[in-house]
């Protein structure tokens, strides 16, 4: 089991921007990918980005050059700098854990931070 805590959610203008953090407990040896999903009302979870234990990364293609991805594998914490928000951009994020115990893929989310763009 993988625990997983994120905070840096909030209100911001176009524009401007966020830094979301996420921080993993539990089973952390397990985990292959740390990163990034969010799913705006009546729509669903979509890949934002994320990151893989070799730092190989995967963006959505909404969100390349604005976005980044980074983690502390010393302390097993993924962040997401947000830039030039925009409106479409609001949605709840969600941390995401891919692990991997004898060769089966589990999947890890945490509890959701809402991040609302202001036009």
């Amino acid at each position: 089991q993988v625990q997983l805590v994120e905070s840096g959610g909030g209100l911001v203008k176009a524009g401007g921007s966020l830094r979301l953090s996420c921080a993993a407990s539990g089973s952390i040896y397990s985990i292959r990918v740390l990163g990034w999903y969010r799913q705006a009302p009546g729509k669903q979870r979509g890949l934002v980005a994320t990151m893989d234990n070799e730092g190989v990364t995967k963006y959505a293609d909404s969100v390349k050059g604005r976005f980044s991805i980074s983690r502390d594998n010393d302390k097993w914490t993924v962040s997401l700098q947000t830039t030039r928000l925009e409106s479409e951009d609001s949605a709840v994020y969600y941390c995401y854990a891919a692990t991997s115990f004898r060769g089966v893929q589990y999947d890890f989310w945490g509890q959701g931070t809402q991040v609302t763009v202001s036009s």
